[in-house]
């Protein structure tokens, strides 16, 4: 065992010794399942904005993104990453403060699906149990390629099996979330988020001035078919819709929105979306310039990566880039990047069927400790399932966020914004909506585009225009709740 590999070791160590402690500092703060699930609505706006967008990175963003950069996918990287700025953007400005204001007047909700419910008057309890199952069933798929990149992070830096780095990120993950909750998961997720905002920064500088400086870096681009030894794929203009719809999933990922519900004041948000805005432009030029110059760096060390290995180009940079134990330390990111995800998507699960189904449905007049109860079992079960969906070496952590992406997106997302600034939808239309766009969304994503070249179109755009134009159309043909319309106008009416 050598001095680099010990040093790195007490890297992660330290790491992940740091984020489990939170975990069990936070333990004491969750009285209630309001604490649990949303903090209590006392988060400041740092904190909120770090969350959000490092939930939302996650390890696609460190291995996904520049792997498919390294490739030759950089037309792909480049409008994905616009699309995502945009559509991040639009949520702060259009969702978090709306979305604040009407989960209190309408029954203080603090899940996703309670929100729902509250403000269409659900009687049926029929949209609660749509929307978990497929809060559930995407959060699954989304969690597992969390696992994923631990696993091939591990197995990169330590060549450790993969499967043994599977159940390493597993149990730390768990760990912290089933303690600590919401507020745990924001302040891990604000100490990943600044993690990888620095790795990002410092490693673009060194990987340029290693090149050559920038003039060399421009070059790098320009020839970047010839330098990575493969074939730009022809992006047309279904390519770039595709890449730019990335940005709808903002207005529906639950692990995200719920963010805005949980900030500490509505004069915050403001604040909250500049930090959130200027994070994710820097992590993602970064992103797509350390798997674009990784090519012509690795290089130098003799190392060329395959299609399997590619989501590792960032790893390797770092190993080569870095003493041992700096190298431990930023590597941290692609940890921190998978855990800030999975720790917020496992909560979000948990609160939703806890909260919403046991506590809705199952037993009414359940006591605090009984909802957290079943919460943390959820948290276990469905790290359960996602431990089966990753149990591949070969899986792409890329494709399995995109399906997942694209679930949220056109499902979730046309019914908040309806939700937030149309009166007149009602609970049949929300209900109908929901469940054409999840269908759809799902059909698609299994129709290859050699039946039809429309079906190479990303998933998301189809789901979430079924889901806006039926819950329209229901709404428009069922009778409007006046009790909820008089609602609806005094959260208009809310002081900011």
């Amino acid at each position: 065992m050598t001095s680099q590999f010990v040093a790195k070791i007490i890297a992660f160590v330290l790491y992940l010794g740091v984020m489990i402690f939170v975990g069990l500092r936070n333990a004491s703060k969750n009285n209630s399942s309001a604490d649990f699930f949303l903090g209590g609505r006392k988060v400041g706006p740092w904190v909120t904005a770090l969350s959000a967008e490092a939930s939302d990175s996650s390890a696609w963003l460190l291995m996904g993104l520049p792997g498919l950069c390294y490739l030759g996918g950089v037309s792909e990287s480049i409008w994905t990453a616009v699309g995502l700025i945009a559509g991040t953007y639009l949520s702060w400005l259009f969702v978090a403060k709306p979305l604040r204001k009407c989960s209190i007047t309408f029954g203080d909700s603090i899940t996703i699906p309670e929100f729902l419910s509250n403000r269409f008057a659900d009687k049926t309890h029929l949209l609660s149990i749509v929307s978990v199952f497929f809060i559930v069933l995407f959060f699954t798929i989304y969690t597992a390629s969390g696992f994923v990149a631990c696993a091939k992070l591990f197995n990169s830096v330590f060549g450790i099996n993969y499967h043994a780095g599977l159940a390493i990120g597993i149990v730390v993950i768990l760990c912290y979330t089933v303690t600590g909750g919401y507020t745990a998961v924001c302040t891990t997720d604000f100490i990943q988020g600044s993690l990888i905002f620095v790795a990002f920064v410092v490693s673009t500088v060194i990987a340029v001035f290693a090149i050559g400086g920038f003039g060399e870096t421009v070059n790098v681009f320009q020839n970047f078919q010839e330098v990575a030894g493969t074939e730009l794929q022809a992006f047309n203009g279904m390519g770039i819709v595709s890449a730019l719809a990335w940005g709808l999933g903002y207005f529906g990922m639950p692990h995200i929105i719920v963010r805005f519900m949980g900030i500490r004041s509505n004069t915050e948000i403001g604040k909250a979306r500049r930090i959130g805005i200027i994070w994710m432009v820097i992590s993602y030029i970064g992103a797509i310039l350390i798997g674009t110059l990784g090519t012509v760096y690795l290089k130098k060390f003799g190392i060329t990566l395959d299609s399997v290995s590619a989501e590792t180009v960032f790893s390797a940079t770092m190993q080569n880039m870095y003493p041992a134990f700096i190298a431990g330390i930023f590597l941290c990111a692609i940890l921190a990047a998978s855990m800030s995800t999975a720790d917020s998507q496992l909560l979000a699960a948990s609160s939703a069927v806890s909260q919403d189904i046991f506590k809705g449905l199952i037993k009414k007049d359940a006591e605090e400790k009984d909802v957290l109860t079943v919460s943390r079992f959820t948290v276990f079960l469905i790290s359960l399932i996602a431990l089966l969906l990753s149990l591949n070496p070969k899986s792409s952590i890329f494709s399995l966020v995109s399906f997942a992406w694209s679930g949220f997106g056109g499902t979730f997302g046309p019914l908040v914004l309806l939700a937030l600034y149309w009166k007149r939808t009602t609970a049949p239309g929300a209900i109908a909506g929901l469940i054409c766009g999840g269908v759809v969304d799902v059909i698609w994503h299994y129709i290859p585009a050699s039946v039809s070249p429309i079906f190479g179109l990303y998933e998301i755009v189809p789901a979430f225009i079924v889901c806006l134009v039926v819950t329209v159309i229901v709404s428009l043909c069922t009778k409007q709740n006046e009790e909820v319309a008089a609602k609806f106008d005094e959260y208009k009416n809310m002081a900011d």
